[in-house]
């Protein structure tokens, strides 16, 4: 007597098996998804930094005196085209980057922000940053947790309305 032995998973086994991994799935990606949002933003504040620095040397050197704007930084070959071209349609690390001379009762400044392309306000699952960050001649990196960067007033007070990253 020959008997066929049938081997492999049922379709419960199987059904199983595939409701579990839609419950890891669900835990997992809120994490991912938020794990992304803190990279883009930690990307935000060194790339700020950058352009303050960015601002200074150009300043001191190819400026005469005067800051300039993300084009004046990128040809003084200060920072790369990526961060220049930012606000153009192609965010760095999902922020867009804006850099300006100001000009403060005939002194020397300059206002830089760093806004999310798509704040999370406007999607919880395709937002690329929580908070907006701005900076200007003073060095001092300054927050809002909309999806407007913080401003600074363009007189000698120079006062910021965010809130002091790190305070």
């Amino acid at each position: 007597m020959n008997t066929k032995r049938q081997e492999g998973f049922s379709l419960i086994e199987l059904l199983i098996v595939v409701a579990i991994i839609g419950i890891i799935a669900a835990i997992a990606i809120p994490n991912l998804l938020a794990s992304r949002r803190a990279a883009n933003e930690g990307s935000a504040i060194a790339t700020m930094r950058v352009i303050f620095s960015s601002e200074a040397t150009y300043q001191a050197t190819g400026g005469a005196g005067d800051y300039g704007a993300l084009s004046d930084l990128r040809d003084a070959g200060l920072i790369d085209a990526v961060v220049a071209d930012s606000a153009t349609g192609d965010p760095k690390s999902g922020y867009e980057f804006a850099a300006a001379a100001v000009d403060v009762d005939g002194l020397p400044a300059f206002d830089a922000s760093a806004v999310a392309s798509v704040h999370t306000t406007d999607s919880s699952v395709t937002g690329t940053g929580t908070r907006s960050f701005y900076t200007n001649e003073s060095g001092v990196m300054y927050f809002n947790t909309d999806a407007t960067a913080p401003t600074c007033t363009a007189d000698t007070d120079r006062t910021v309305t965010g809130t002091v990253l790190n305070n």
